[in-house]
């Protein structure tokens, strides 16, 4: 045999084999389709479709750290006292870490739009001020989860846990964290409300409402809360008014917001509430009028520096002479995240003294302090 023979004899061999080997070729499946979540943009961004349903889904929330120094944890405005009664006290920084999960749904349906918004916070940390009036509060520890809001609405009509229509619809008292110094209202409770919009910049809202706390209603008549709103490109004015069934009494707020430029905002707030049947341990509170006396204002405003930087103040009085004056500056290092300086005032002109069992009036005090928050929103 020569060398052309074996050569010949050798491709031969190796075309019969790659036949068959292409006779028993093996065939690869088609990959199962992948069920990608799809973006829902009908409600803003964030949204998207729970995978097998018509319904969105948006989950988000925040970190935030909070440290207090000088009288700022212990400011206690809805009381009017000063936390700074005995020299005792454990005046140190207080610090706090909350985690705020919230959840947010809307789907279409031949009624109007259905939504639900919930709301839980996770809190660790502790407050300064005096052990008597605080307890342990200045010793850290993990603190309650407590469940802010937990509500559905189909169309104009909400029910569950929201806070009081007395305070979401016309706004807190401006941008500043100790906005409560002097205090303009209570925020959660179990409500039916019912919002409509009339077109022309004008909407509104009325409400049943069950109360919080010790201003839980008492009967089978609820809290009953209405408000009207008229907002344009100048701003807006909004007014609220609400009937206590507890007491029988009545408190009113009126707010007028204004765009003085694209860099300044400004706002004025107004309160007055009657106290004829109040008859709660002399404090002259009710749900609804949780300032001294019968009025109380607030005001301030926000001034942007750039789209970094903001400045932000308020100023509260009520007719017992309490004073608060708040201010800060909050710069947002990478978008979501937020560090806010804050300092803060109380003149107390008239409080509650802490002898229950001689109910008297104290000489004013004051009571300085500061706030640095650390904030990431996602």
């Amino acid at each position: 045999m020569n060398i052309k023979s074996l050569l010949l004899g050798s491709a031969a061999a190796l075309i019969v084999v790659s036949g068959a080997r292409a006779a028993d070729a093996v065939v690869v499946a088609e990959p199962e389709p992948a069920e990608y979540v799809k973006i829902c943009d009908v409600y803003g961004a964030g949204y998207f479709y729970i995978p097998g349903t018509e319904t969105c889904l948006r989950i988000g929330g925040y970190l935030r750290y909070d440290m207090g120094a000088g009288d700022s944890g212990a400011l206690d405005g809805a009381n009017n006292v000063p936390d700074t009664e005995d020299g005792d006290s454990n005046d140190t920084w207080y610090k706090n870490m909350r985690f705020t999960l919230r959840t947010y749904t809307g789907q279409e349906t031949e009624l109007g739009t259905l939504k639900t918004f919930t709301e839980t916070r996770f809190q660790f940390g502790n407050s300064s001020g005096n052990y008597e009036t605080s307890g342990s509060g200045w010793q850290a520890g993990n603190k309650a989860t407590s469940l802010n809001f937990a509500w559905i609405q189909l169309g104009g009509l909400r029910v569950g846990k929201d806070e009081t229509v007395y305070d979401q619809f016309i706004g807190y008292a401006g941008n500043v964290i100790q906005d409560t110094l002097i205090p303009y209202g209570v925020k959660d409770t179990n409500l039916i409300s019912y919002y409509f919009d009339a077109g022309s910049g004008f909407t509104g809202v009325v409400s049943l409402e069950e109360g919080t706390g010790v201003n839980t209603i008492d009967s089978y008549v609820p809290h009953v809360v209405g408000g009207l709103k008229y907002k344009g490109d100048w701003g807006a004015i909004t007014g609220v008014v609400a009937y206590d069934s507890n007491y029988e009494e009545v408190s009113g707020k009126v707010r007028l917001d204004v765009n003085v430029s694209k860099e300044l905002t400004l706002f004025v707030m107004g309160g007055y509430g009657t106290n004829d049947n109040i008859n709660d341990f002399g404090t002259g509170r009710t749900q609804y009028k949780p300032w001294g006396g019968n009025w109380a204002i607030w005001g301030g405003g926000t001034y942007k520096f750039n789209d970094k930087t903001s400045f932000n103040a308020q100023v509260s009085y009520d007719d017992w002479k309490n004073l608060g004056v708040a201010a800060n500056v909050a710069y947002t290092i990478v978008p979501g995240f937020t560090i806010t300086t804050e300092v803060d005032y109380l003149n107390a002109g008239k409080f509650d003294d802490l002898d229950f069992n001689n109910w008297t009036k104290a000489d004013k005090k004051s009571s300085v302090g500061g706030i640095v928050r650390f904030q990431r929103n996602f």
